[in-house]
């Protein structure tokens, strides 16, 4: 296996890899959306900014590092940053890859009735939160029409009420003049079965918005493993 180049290296022995390059191409444009493994796509992601020699063992190196593809796009741009090989040019390419990404989900999302969308937002959620390695919570706020009003980033770390009191998410709601909404956060763990303390702080949340009249359509507990719908559950 060749040897990876440092990133914008000039190094004319690495362009010995412009064969590899074609034909990861040629593969990529003609093979269908699994022609290239999660590797091998990352490499070609990495081509950009590295412009001659062997991305292989850096793109095996990410994935081994940060756990799966999914993740080395979803990780923080310091983060990367601190793997050998990866300089300003190599993290922005991924990073414009991830917020891109990011952007088609909203994108299946805004301007329509959420419920009648329920898997793009889902979709939406697990690109956004499902590899953070820390709690997110966010409340996504609904007009009459289950229209998305605003995706609000109410607090970073633990749901409860330490950081999300019921009060303040339906002031907001009525801020805005949303009638309805969903609770989001994510398990660093992975595993997105609810704790006491999600189903206690949303049935809390729940019951302040039936007094005010703000309907608490669920709580999407997002994780690596999958998502869990506390109203599927019963317990909304």
């Amino acid at each position: 296996m060749g040897e990876w180049l440092p990133e914008e290296s000039n190094n004319s022995a690495g362009h010995a890899g412009a064969g590899h390059r074609a034909r990861l191409r040629d593969r990529l444009l003609t093979g269908g959306p699994e022609a290239l493994a999660d590797y091998e796509l990352l490499e070609f992601l990495l081509f950009s900014a590295i412009r001659q020699g062997d991305t292989k063992p850096l793109a095996k190196n990410l994935i081994a590092q940060f756990g799966s593809f999914a993740a080395v796009l979803a990780a923080d741009p310091q983060a990367l940053k601190q793997v050998k090989g990866m300089g300003e040019a190599s993290v922005a390419a991924l990073h414009a890859v991830s917020l891109a990404t990011r952007r088609m989900a909203r994108g299946a999302v805004q301007d329509k009735p959420v419920l009648g969308s329920w898997q793009a937002l889902l979709d939406y959620l697990a690109v956004d939160m499902a590899h953070l390695n820390h709690e997110r919570v966010r409340v996504l706020y609904l007009n009459a029409q289950n229209r998305l009003i605003l995706d609000h980033h109410f607090a970073e770390g633990s749901i409860d009420e330490a950081a999300i009191h019921p009060r303040e998410v339906i002031r907001k709601a009525f801020d805005i003049g949303a009638t309805a909404l969903i609770l989001v956060h994510n398990h660093p763990s992975g595993n997105p079965e609810p704790s006491r303390a999600d189903i206690a702080i949303t049935a809390r949340i729940a019951e302040a918005g039936r007094l005010l009249g703000v309907t608490v359509h669920d709580h999407v507990i997002v994780g690596r493993s999958g998502h869990v719908s506390l109203r599927a559950k019963g317990l909304i």
